[in-house]
């Protein structure tokens, strides 16, 4: 096990290994007092990293039992992204360009539909917050700026799926155009890209004064 890690990382990366365990036995794997396993364990179980079951004995009280929670395994190393640019880099050898840009439209009109029901009836100011409310939930760490009546700017610090953008810059036009559709406004532009080296996503937001609500 690495030095270098915390105790409450060690605990985690035993729980994951050894799928569950007590305290005896995390005290003698990691080499501390079961009071301070339990310490740790205390703050785990209140980020709901933990779950905690008992089992009985045939004698005296039941033993708790520690398993990592669905939130815990969360935290540990996945490779879906790059999964996903080598399954979309082999359907172009296979079937061209054409097909991952077909792809990746159908994935931005599947977020237009998701999106739209949210809009209605809103201003623009009501829909510019809404999409990046939506968008945050998703992971994007927007942010929305008033520059005046009718212009917007929306800030992504961060991208989910920057490993595909990155491979297939077709992702970020459909995002922007996707934007467009859903607001209703007159102009999306994106001004900066993270997949061209930019620090963070920027849109520039332009509503026509009779678009600013949406009936």
């Amino acid at each position: 096990m690495d030095s270098r890690l915390s105790t409450k990382d060690k605990i985690l990366e035993l729980l994951k290994k050894e799928k569950s365990m007590t305290v005896s036995q995390l005290s003698k794997r990691l080499g501390i007092t079961e009071m301070a396993v339990r310490k740790h364990l205390n703050m785990l179980e209140r980020d709901s990293l933990l779950t905690v079951s008992e089992v009985k004995q045939p004698m005296g009280r039941p033993l708790q039992v520690f398993a990592l929670s669905p939130k815990a395994d969360e935290l540990f190393p996945k490779n879906y992204e790059n999964m996903t640019v080598e399954f979309l880099h082999d359907l172009k050898e296979l079937h061209g360009e054409e097909i991952i840009d077909y792809l990746l439209e159908k994935r931005s009109e599947r977020q237009k539909n998701s999106y739209l029901p949210n809009m209605q009836g809103k201003t623009a100011a009501e829909k510019v917050e809404k999409l990046t409310e939506i968008q945050n939930g998703k992971g994007y760490m927007a942010d929305v700026t008033k520059i005046d009546d009718d212009t917007y700017e929306i800030v992504e610090h961060n991208c989910p799926i920057f490993a595909v953008a990155k491979e297939f810059k077709k992702a970020c036009a459909c995002e922007t155009g996707m934007f467009k559709k859903v607001l209703g406004a007159d102009q999306v532009e994106r001004m900066t890209c993270r997949a061209d080296n930019g620090d963070h996503c920027r849109f520039f937001v332009k509503f026509n004064q009779k678009k600013k609500l949406n009936v």
